[in-house]
């Protein structure tokens, strides 16, 4: 590798733009440390003229990032741009077979095409990076990968979402509702301004747990249907229900093998306030590791925040010019195997259940029979009257019960006249 390592970064967004300052202010920093010399040669974003937070060099801006591989050489090359396929596809494959190293916090695309994009580096002897794309600054995907190498992991879990984890804990300490602290969030930054839905509905997690799921457990990405829920059904209701119970909400990705088979979900779980996952609070993210011989290991950080992405990417940055040649997902495509999928119906929690219902005789009744049909055994039940309304709110907690169960029972409430409201569902974590 040359002395000097001419860098191109596409995409400037709060991410990329962040990044291109950090590269400026830190040159020397990443001379000593690796005895390289850093120097951008191109940026690449689809506005020249948009306002942005530090001053850019426009000399070297192209609106078509395409062009860049006909007019610079490029050493290593950044893709923040963040989709799953169109252009951060092509520009990812581009550089790799020009063997260009590259460098990503796109999780959506990883968890889509990272398979065929670690081949492609493979191949063409390059590094494909993206230790940014889980868990903002938290090493986790280097940890599994280097320093837990001969461990035989069984399972990872934890809070992959600092946008999630930030609303569930300010709704809890303001009393304040979704909506209202949705606001918020976008307004920290915390949230995309425009449309945050790939964070609320659970997506950006089950990316992130299907890129930890093939380095921990030495996988293809898995391509099967799993549980994926979001937090936009949770209401300021729920959150002091699970405060009586001594108990908290939080948005978990799970994913462990159970019986030689791979289970992955994204969820809200209900769990104790006394346990360290409970603990974990606003935009912190925090990542369980179990197996051989290591036992449990917690690693916890911010996940949020275009300041702990960056330290992710010139992570990446340093391992590179360092001249270090990694296998992207820890070992060779070629013994990376496919895990059957365990079979969700048979998934066990026990639940939390809320009803929302007309205060009519007959009405508890009702439902625990049903539940009872379905092999669901209640645990606890609490009642709250609204006398003004006529309504009232039952909360059961279950005892274990499979997800066919759940699902199956849940789908004949939808017909009750007595039922104002779909009834919520949270699992609580085992």
């Amino acid at each position: 590798m040359n002395k000097v390592i001419n860098i191109a970064i596409v995409g400037l967004g709060q991410i990329g733009i962040y990044l291109y300052n950090e590269l400026i202010q830190k040159k020397k920093e990443i001379e000593i440390k690796t005895g390289k010399k850093i120097k951008i040669v191109a940026i690449s974003a689809k506005n020249k003229k948009k306002k942005r937070a530090f001053k850019i060099d426009k000399q070297i801006f192209y609106s078509n990032p395409l062009k860049i591989f006909k007019k610079k050489n490029i050493d290593v090359l950044f893709e923040c741009i963040g989709l799953s396929d169109g252009i951060s596809k092509k520009i990812v494959e581009t550089a790799l077979k020009k063997k260009i190293n590259v460098i990503t916090p796109n999780k959506a695309l990883i968890a889509k095409h990272g398979d065929n994009l670690a081949k492609l580096a493979e191949l063409n002897k390059v590094n494909l990076e993206f230790e940014a794309s889980v868990a903002g600054g938290i090493p986790i995907l280097r940890t599994i990968k280097d320093s837990l190498a001969t461990n035989k992991l069984k399972k990872v879990f934890g809070i992959l979402n600092g946008t999630t984890n930030y609303i569930l804990t300010e709704m809890e300490n303001t009393n304040e509702n979704f909506s209202k602290v949705l606001r918020k969030a976008q307004l920290l930054g915390y949230a995309e301004p425009g449309n945050p839905k790939l964070d609320l509905n659970g997506f950006d997690a089950f990316a992130k747990v299907r890129i930890l799921s093939s380095i921990a457990f030495n996988s293809k990405i898995s391509k099967s249907r799993c549980i994926m829920e979001g937090i936009e059904n949770i209401e300021l209701k729920d959150i002091k229900i699970a405060n009586q119970l001594n108990l908290r909400i939080k948005l978990l990705g799970i994913s462990q093998v159970i019986d030689n088979k791979l289970f992955e979900s994204v969820h809200p779980c209900l769990v104790s306030k006394d346990s360290y996952i409970g603990n974990v609070s606003g935009v912190m993210n925090a990542v369980i590791l179990e197996g051989k011989p290591i036992g449990g290991t917690i690693l916890q950080g911010e996940g949020a925040g275009p300041g702990p992405t960056s330290s992710s990417l010139l992570s990446d940055l340093v391992f590179i010019l360092r001249g270090r040649l990694g296998n992207p997902f820890g070992i060779s495509y070629k013994k990376r195997k496919k895990i059957d999928t365990f079979n969700n119906n048979n998934y066990v929690n026990s639940l939390y259940l809320r009803f929302e219902v007309k205060d009519k005789p007959g009405v508890l009744s009702l439902i625990t029979n049903r539940l009872a049909k379905y092999k669901i055994s209640v645990k606890r039940i609490i009642q709250t009257p609204d006398k003004k309304n006529n309504r009232a709110t039952i909360v059961i907690i279950t005892h274990k019960t499979t997800e066919l169960n759940s699902t199956k029972c849940l789908e004949i409430f939808k017909k009750s006249k007595f039922i104002t409201k779909f009834p919520t569902l949270i699992r609580l974590y085992n």
